[in-house]
């Protein structure tokens, strides 16, 4: 190549180089403009919005502590879980001792407690009439699990296994969900 060849080259590299660097500067200093694809409230209305509520992970913990401590009172070894609208698990303690299989359990009673917003127990009976539900993965229909509920609506599920019954386990999680309306 020769030398008149690099030197035009050279300067061309150069040049596209620096309209891309300016580019690139220009490109980040601008404003951004909102994307088309994204609803303003103002366009769309309150229509399209909802305001739903959760538990917060303190008032998750409370809870799971009050329910665990309500077993401790009674030399019971359990496990605590509780788990958001969605069947998120929020917190779980596994009180010491508390058998392994309790750990699963308290988080699927938790969850079947909320997906239905009705203590794990009243379930148990509508088995009777709809056995399928028992098949409906991550549920787990006996006692122990109890929903908590904002103005009707559940918000969380609190899941407790580990004693000797179902009527104890929903006992201590309803001590879960009384906890929070201190």
């Amino acid at each position: 190549m020769n030398t008149r060849t690099r030197v035009l080259t050279g300067t061309a590299l150069a040049a596209a180089l620096g309209a891309g660097a300016f580019g690139a500067v220009s490109a980040s200093a601008a404003p951004a403009a909102a994307p088309a694809s994204v609803a303003k409230k103002d366009e769309a209305g309150d229509k399209n919005f909802t305001t739903t509520t959760h538990l917060t992970v303190d008032a998750a913990t409370r809870a799971a502590q009050a329910a665990l401590h309500a077993a401790e009172k009674e030399n019971q070894k359990v496990t605590v879980a509780v788990v958001d609208r969605n069947g998120n698990t929020l917190v779980t303690l596994r009180g010491d001792g508390a058998g392994p299989q309790s750990y699963e359990s308290a988080q699927r009673k938790a969850y079947t407690a909320v997906s239905w917003n009705a203590p794990t127990s009243v379930l148990v009976g509508r088995l009777a009439q709809a056995p399928n539900l028992k098949d409906i993965p991550g549920t787990l229909f006996l006692g122990g699990g109890t929903p908590v509920q904002a103005n009707g609506a559940p918000v969380a599920g609190i899941g407790v296994a580990g004693a000797p019954s179902g009527d104890l386990d929903e006992k201590f999680a309803k001590a879960g969900v009384d906890a929070l309306a201190k």
